[in-house]
């Protein structure tokens, strides 16, 4: 499957989720990252860019000039974070802005070419291993870090408890795998991935913490959560239906917390020695 048929996000669903992302990311990523990162400028490739809440989240945390090359299938998606992106540092430098239309597999060394950093945030999930193996590479032989935000990891936890939460779980993980989608097992197949070019991985959990004032977000996050699994166990029907209706209500009424595991992930070039640089 290639990225060109992953379902677009709508701008909404990725409105509404971006508070939480950008509570949820890790900042001691961010921390090990600073003292690799080449410039100045700073060029900043952000793939599956989105409405760009991944440039909204670090740019201003960065300091020194910025130009960030901004990345997606979608046209539309790539006009609003253009026009919405931050223009100044956190030490007032320029923030310049670029946009780049196409296909994330057909990603090489050569598209990144003096880049300081590769960003994404919510997409490695939705890559075949190829694919992540291809911007593993391609970071690798570009000797860029990497910053890969929010990857699912197929855990939720659901306060209270219900029976049916296990049986929901289990078949929406099933239908991220999908036609060979790594899904769930992104973390794993991406710190592979990575290491095996050479990369020195990290990783850190960056968990969504849904309480009463994210009902709105627990909402949508729900119907298109149970919605996902009903699609792949079409059998489950009825019973998902009700399971559906009795965690909508919870959630208006401020009675449901949710937590939905992701992790960040951050690879940094192995140094190039005396002899490879000669």
């Amino acid at each position: 499957m290639k990225t060109t048929d992953v379902p677009r996000y709508t701008p909404d669903w990725l409105e509404l989720r971006e508070g939480a992302d950008a509570a949820a990311r890790s900042p001691e990523l961010l921390e090990a990252l600073r003292p690799r990162l080449s410039g100045p400028p700073l060029v900043i490739h952000d793939l599956g860019c989105g409405t760009g809440s991944m440039g909204r989240w670090l740019a201003p945390r960065l300091s020194g000039p910025q130009l960030w090359i901004l990345h997606d299938r979608d046209p539309d998606l790539l006009d609003r974070a253009a026009v919405r992106m931050p223009r100044a540092a956190t030490d007032g430098s320029r923030i310049t802005i670029a946009t780049a239309r196409g296909d994330l597999s057909r990603l090489t060394a050569s598209t990144l070419d003096g880049a300081s950093l590769v960003t994404a945030s919510a997409l490695l999930d939705v890559l075949t291993p190829e694919e992540v193996d291809g911007i593993a590479a391609a970071c690798a032989e570009a000797e860029c870090p990497a910053l890969l935000a929010l990857s699912v990891v197929g855990r939720v936890e659901l306060t209270p408890a219900d029976p049916m939460d296990a049986e929901i779980t289990e078949a929406f993980n099933a239908h991220q795998r999908r036609g060979g989608l790594v899904g769930p097992d992104a973390m794993a197949v991406a710190s592979e991935a990575f290491a095996r070019h050479g990369a020195t991985v990290r990783t850190h959990a960056s968990p969504w913490v849904l309480g009463a004032e994210h009902s709105a977000l627990t909402a949508e996050w729900l119907r298109g959560w149970v919605g996902a699994a009903v699609e792949h166990r079409p059998e489950l029907g009825a019973h998902a239906e009700a399971y559906l209706r009795r965690r909508l209500a919870m959630a208006a009424a401020g009675a449901l917390r949710v937590v939905v595991h992701h992790h960040d992930l951050l690879a940094l070039p192995a140094p190039r020695t005396l002899g490879a640089a000669a």
